[in-house]
């Protein structure tokens, strides 16, 4: 096949295409050529099972990318543990065995970094995903996505289904979810420190110590490691997708001031959870098997994120003073960052 054909003309559903790695994707794939289809909750809730099965026999695709969860930040994990637990559960239940009986060709979905054990050894590799229990705060979540890995090895041994699931470490970039009540850390301390400049306050509550440390994967990156597994990768096995580097969250506070030119100084509170003590992936093996590397800096990134929420800070306030339940136009459902609570599926 030359180069760049690949896309072109192939029927793809996104499940989460309305949410903020989801339009991303959407973008590319059309820019590539391919014909999109993006469900959304009033008509296809992926926690329904038949509701599934109308999809793919309406869409008829050629590849599904699951990308739709349920999904929040610390505080919205830990408020609904067994809504986080079913709904993602369900959801990658019933997109494989639709998919399956649909005979659709190619299945990618995506996993979540907090399927990792919360002492997994620094890098996270992916043969050490069993090796321990999730951190607490966000292991229902992680332990539903998971089981998609073992349903991808039972299906391609029994079935012979073709399905790749790849882990994204936390993601952010334009188009995340700022709201303070759902948001990650980037986004939640982006707003805030804008907020401190603009209204003149000279300090910025943050959880947890700031000890904690994390690895942060530049949306437009993500997509290039999800279409070249969809391309190039053929296996079950479970695949980092990374920049594997990681900071700590008082030195990422310190980084996100100065962009934003906030001079005040941090209040850490310390009744708050930290969440996992440390996170960084080993990112040989998508390297490797499909070529996949981060192009995307960090600090570029950052100015990137901060210079899309300073043109659009007051749509985003006016929405949200509109709409005290996000439209799930706005609500961001991607594998590890960025619904709100209540959200509806996108």
């Amino acid at each position: 096949m030359p180069p760049g054909t690949f896309w072109n003309e192939r029927r793809v559903v996104v499940t989460g295409g309305a949410g903020f790695l989801g339009s991303f994707v959407v973008d590319r794939l059309r820019l590539l050529g391919a014909s999109v289809v993006v469900p959304r909750s009033a008509t296809a809730d992926l926690v329904d099972r038949p509701a599934v099965t109308r999809l793919l026999a309406d869409a008829r695709p050629d590849m599904v990318i699951h990308l739709a969860a349920r999904v929040g930040g610390i505080g919205a994990n830990r408020d609904n543990p067994g809504r986080f637990l079913f709904d993602n559960l369900m959801m990658g239940a019933h997109i494989f065995e639709e998919c399956r009986l649909a005979g659709v060709s190619k299945l990618v979905a995506t996993g979540t970094i907090c399927a990792y054990p919360k002492f997994a050894p620094i890098p996270f590799k992916e043969t050490d995903i069993w090796a321990g229990y999730p951190e607490e705060t966000n292991a229902p979540y992680g332990i539903a996505k998971k089981v998609m890995s073992v349903m991808s090895e039972a299906y391609r041994a029994q079935y012979g289904m073709n399905s790749v699931v790849v882990y994204p470490v936390n993601l952010y970039g334009p188009r995340d979810n700022f709201a303070l009540d759902s948001s990650h850390v980037i986004p939640a301390l982006i707003r805030k420190c804008v907020a401190a400049r603009i209204e003149g306050r000279d300090e910025v509550v943050v959880w947890g110590d700031g000890s904690p440390t994390r690895e942060f994967l530049y949306v437009e990156d993500a997509v290039d490691g999800i279409l070249l597994a969809a391309e190039k990768y053929d296996s079950s096995d479970p695949v980092n997708l990374g920049s594997g580097v990681d900071i700590a969250i008082r030195d990422l506070a310190t980084l996100i001031a100065q962009v934003t030119g906030f001079q005040g100084r941090f209040a850490w509170d310390t009744s708050k959870p930290n969440g996992q003590p440390r996170r960084r992936l080993d990112v040989t093996r998508a390297r490797e098997r499909f070529g996949f590397t981060a192009r995307v800096s960090f600090e570029e990134g950052l100015k990137r994120t901060v210079t899309y929420y300073e043109e659009h800070r007051l749509g985003i306030d006016a929405r949200e003073r509109m709409s005290p339940v996000p439209d799930e136009s706005v609500a961001a459902l991607t594998p590890d960052n960025l619904a709100r609570k209540k959200a509806s599926l996108s």
